[in-house]
């Protein structure tokens, strides 16, 4: 899995690409923490575009990242999930942690105000 980070508005896009599973999960993780640290309140988006599966310790990563988002009075949004990942949010009742946008465009405008 490669993750490409990019700011826009100041809030951070966090792009992972391929399988969020196994160590991979680990690698998100190091992303993402940096980048909540680093910002007071963090306001971070999740592009799920490119990723096509995801398992429990991913979703463990996301909820971490949920946790330390909030404690900062942050905001998570996700956009462009995918069938699979939006079923398995869906199955974990995990689907009202995240905010959910149809577009990055809509994404951008809701969190950056």
């Amino acid at each position: 899995m490669t993750t490409k980070v990019r700011k826009q508005n100041g809030i951070t896009i966090v792009e992972p690409k391929g399988k969020i599973v196994g160590p991979a999960t680990s690698e998100l993780r190091k992303v993402l923490s940096p980048q909540i640290m680093a910002s007071d309140p963090p306001c971070i988006l999740i592009n799920f575009e490119h990723v096509n599966k995801i398992d429990s310790s991913g979703l463990g990563v996301l909820m971490e990242v949920r946790a330390l988002t909030n404690r900062k009075k942050g905001r998570l949004g996700v956009v462009n999930v995918g069938k699979q990942i939006k079923n398995l949010i869906v199955l974990n009742r995990l689907v009202r942690y995240f905010e959910h946008f149809d577009s990055e465009d809509s994404a951008i405008s809701a969190l950056a105000s």
